[in-house]
């Protein structure tokens, strides 16, 4: 074979995975705001506040487990909302939220679960599926 049809060989697949439509992520993700909250309340979604910190290495943990689950199909309806830590404390009153590392759950207007520095993958799994 030449050198062109073996680069030719190697490269197809990827071509072809550049050819097919991107598949998207389940969850929508967005910086909390108080107006994003109330709609997404008011339209009944299901949702998951993160309070999170830069600094945080529970956050980091968290960041992996929760970026796998919001990637499943059944959490394409989910709206995420990230809570700034340092920078958005009304929203950390509002949401009787203390520390960060904090997950909240809602579905519609009603908390659904809430848990402080988790890590680990099925209790994380748990708590989004009680939002839903």
């Amino acid at each position: 074979m030449t050198a062109r049809r073996l680069l030719a060989a190697a490269l197809a697949p990827a071509l072809l995975a550049l050819s097919l439509p991107a598949a998207a992520s389940a969850a929508e993700v967005a910086p909390f705001t108080p107006a994003a909250f109330a709609a997404a309340k008011a339209a009944g979604r299901p949702i998951l506040v993160d309070v999170t910190a830069p600094w945080c290495p529970t956050c980091k943990a968290q960041r992996p487990i929760l970026s796998n689950l919001e990637a499943q199909p059944k959490f394409k309806d989910l709206v995420v909302l990230d809570v700034d830590f340092d920078s958005q404390k009304d929203a950390l009153r509002q949401l009787g939220a203390r520390m960060q590392s904090t997950l909240i759950a809602f579905k519609g207007d009603r908390e659904t679960a809430r848990s402080t520095g988790e890590t680990r993958p099925e209790p994380i799994a748990k708590l989004l599926d009680s939002a839903l």
